[in-house]
């Protein structure tokens, strides 16, 4: 396992409905990431198209097959 900087850039995190924050978001760095790729916490809105990026890091937040995300509106 390599570890330069594009193996973060490619990752993609799959959640559930459930893990959704709020109206529909994420945020990353997320608390499984190691401690020394932290950038300033973004919240990621997941809940309109089923996806989406971190600006910082690239990494990639999708739902899962099947998952609805629920907006709080």
């Amino acid at each position: 396992m390599s570890n330069d900087s594009n193996a973060s850039a490619r990752a993609v995190v799959e959640l559930a409905a459930s893990d959704l924050l709020g109206p529909g978001v994420v945020h990353c760095p997320n608390p499984r990431m190691p401690l020394w790729s932290t950038h300033p916490k973004v919240f990621i809105d997941v809940a309109t198209t089923g996806e989406g990026r971190c600006p910082y890091c690239g990494t990639v937040y999708r739902l899962k097959a099947g998952e609805k995300a629920h907006s709080g509106h």
